[in-house]
């Protein structure tokens, strides 16, 4: 691919000032519909050192309103970043919807760079492009654009370059004995570079490889490749948008949605829980004191082996979530944990793909992340209450699964636990809840609407369960009619989770 590319084509002065007046004026002008329709867009620039990424970005943002963008320049992994899975660092730096991003170099510099240099071991090559292509195909169905263009040039262009830059004390500095070594290892680099164009040029995320070694000749087509993109995506927008206002677009979705789910759905994982386990006060006590000591003294190995623990807590409204956390966190160290309470998202949240702000909130090597309802809420509350079409929660169990698979890959235990009760149960605390004053706070009017859709969401639960159980991040039911059962049994699950692993 690279080597047989034309590395001769140029572009002439006037030729160039006329493209790249019209170029910029429309581009100019699609920032502004981006922004009106609430795209998001990732432009990522790959390619040789010296080949003119640097350069090229300030030539592309010349025509957009600095106001709507923001550059980020990808370099070596910080501290922080190495205490979490590698594409953390580009979730947090995700753009919301109607602004645009612009990566000097990207996630690719795990199998690139990384690999060249050995830092990205063989092993992980296959988990890295995994991930890429998920983290794309995610973005990309949810609506984001991503452009990615590389920039080739050959080695003897490349070590010129080089010699100029170096020599001036002004900017030797930007070269590296990382890009001489690669410069004299061209051939064998290049082929790391055939590797990844080829394994990750998709339908939803294709490669753009741009002739660079004329510097206007690049620019020009940079541009248009750009203004091309998004300008295709401004017109799909508002096709879609016009046909909103024609029919009713929930309605025709679930109309010409064809549902792959081939009737499993009909398993109940809930109906196996055995919600007459129970233990006495007496039993509960002391199996709590025990396991407490145990997680209090496994907490402390988890931060010294630097193992993230990711948990995450579903359950019925009035179904002992809280108390399980309590009585989870009673004895480790506050220092190394923390708990979230998810809420509905707020205006900034919805701006960026649901899985965002969940991904902020991961935590690094050798702490412990609580999440008190979850990212689950897409394939339950937003499937059932309409918050979502039925393609985005369908799609959703995929994108969970990546997600989590992401999280395991770099060493974190993550387990999932719904807290099941009856609904008699369910009606007994909400009833006690309401008669408690210092309860009342609890109940809502919405926790006895919910009721009214028990049937829809225990079938939504059963699938999810079935969907989204994996070796690596389980389900794990929690019988919790009986507080002191519920309480004990995540206490169980979790410390024989983490001794399983320092094993």
């Amino acid at each position: 691919m690279l080597e047989k590319l034309d590395l001769t084509k140029s572009l002439g002065k006037t030729e160039y000032k006329e493209k790249i007046a019209k170029l910029e004026t429309r581009l100019g002008k699609l920032q502004r519909e981006c922004r009106e329709l609430g795209i998001p867009v990732m432009i990522a620039l790959e390619g040789y050192g010296a080949s003119g990424k640097g350069v090229q970005i300030s030539e592309l943002i010349k025509a957009l309103d600095p106001r709507g963008f923001e550059v980020y320049a990808v370099k070596n992994e910080t501290e922080e970043e190495k205490m979490h899975p590698f594409m953390w660092r580009f979730w947090t730096k995700m753009p919301q919807k109607g602004r645009i991003a612009i990566y000097d170099s990207s996630w690719y510099r795990k199998v690139l760079i990384d690999r060249f240099d050995k830092k990205t071991k063989k092993s992980e090559l296959a988990d890295a492009y995994r991930s890429i292509c998920s983290f794309e195909e995610q973005l990309t169905s949810d609506g984001m654009v991503i452009i990615k263009i590389f920039l080739a040039i050959d080695k003897k262009e490349q070590k010129k370059r080089f010699d100029k830059l170096l020599s001036s004390d002004e900017t030797a500095w930007r070269v590296s004995e990382g890009d001489l070594k690669r410069n004299k290892s061209f051939d064998k680099y290049q082929k790391v570079n055939e590797d990844m164009l080829t394994r990750t040029d998709t339908e939803y995320a294709p490669w753009n490889i741009v002739e660079a070694v004329d510097r206007r000749f690049a620019t020009a087509k940079i541009y248009a490749i750009v203004v091309q993109t998004l300008a295709e995506k401004v017109e799909e927008v508002r096709k879609q948008n016009r046909k909103k206002e024609e029919v009713n677009l929930r309605k025709d979705e679930e109309e010409e949605y064809t549902n792959v789910w081939t009737g499993v759905e009909k398993e109940s994982v809930l109906g196996k829980a055995d919600l007459s386990l129970t233990y006495t006060k007496e039993e509960y006590k002391k199996r709590l004191e025990k396991l407490q000591k145990k997680m209090e003294k496994l907490h402390g190995e988890l931060y010294r082996r630097r193992i993230p623990v990711v948990l995450g807590f579903e359950g019925w409204d009035a179904g002992g979530k809280g108390g399980a956390i309590k009585r989870l966190t009673e004895k480790m160290d506050p220092r190394g944990y923390v708990v979230h309470p998810t809420a509905s998202p707020n205006d900034i949240e919805k701006a960026h793909h649901y899985l965002w702000r969940f991904w902020t909130d991961m935590p690094k090597a050798g702490h412990v992340t609580i999440f008190d309802r979850t990212w689950y809420g897409r394939v339950m509350v937003e499937r059932i209450e309409g918050f979502c079409s039925k393609q985005e929660w369908q799609r959703a169990y995929k994108e969970i699964n990546a997600m989590e698979k992401d999280l395991t890959d770099a060493g974190a235990i993550v387990l999932k636990f719904w807290m099941q009760i009856d609904k008699d149960e369910q009606a007994r605390r909400f009833k006690a809840r309401q008669e408690n004053p210092e309860k009342q706070w609890k109940i809502t009017d919405e926790d006895w609407r919910n009721r009214e859709k028990w049937d829809q969401y225990e079938e939504a639960v059963n699938e999810m369960l079935i969907r989204t159980s994996t070796p690596n991040a389980p389900w794990i039911v929690v019988e919790g009619n009986c507080k002191y059962y519920a309480r004990i049994k995540v206490l169980e699950s979790v410390v024989e989770a983490i001794e399983e692993r320092l094993r």
